[in-house]
């Protein structure tokens, strides 16, 4: 697997759980114990998650004593948004000109219709 900040941040992103540990991340922040409940996983399975998503800067770990609240970085994900952003220039374009071609193909259709009338 490739070490490139995106490549990393994407392979993280492919696994469910893990996606699942961002959208609770994104309402706060929690410790390994908050993040593990919804799933029926050791706490160990739970932890090598996490380390993924640290490893992809996903995600950073706090210290306050005896909690270790986990929270999500936002960075890469804008960074993953910034990519898709050119792919999504291109499908709106596509999908701008494939509006006009059917309005012109409802335009020809109600101009025949007209012209039978």
């Amino acid at each position: 697997m490739s070490n490139d900040p995106l490549s990393l941040t994407l392979a993280a992103l492919a696994d469910p759980t893990r996606r699942a540990i961002l959208a609770r991340l994104s309402t706060g922040e929690a410790t390994v114990n908050e993040l593990a409940e919804p799933f029926a996983m050791s706490l160990p399975a739970v932890s090598k998650h996490l380390k993924v998503l640290e490893r992809a800067k996903l995600i950073s770990r706090g210290r306050s004593a005896q909690w270790r609240p986990c929270r999500i970085e936002p960075a890469p994900l804008q960074a993953v948004d910034g990519w898709l952003g050119n792919y999504r220039k291109l499908w709106e374009q596509r999908l701008d000109r494939l509006e006009d071609y059917l309005a012109a193909l409802q335009n020809e259709r109600k101009d025949v219709k007209d012209d039978e009338k």
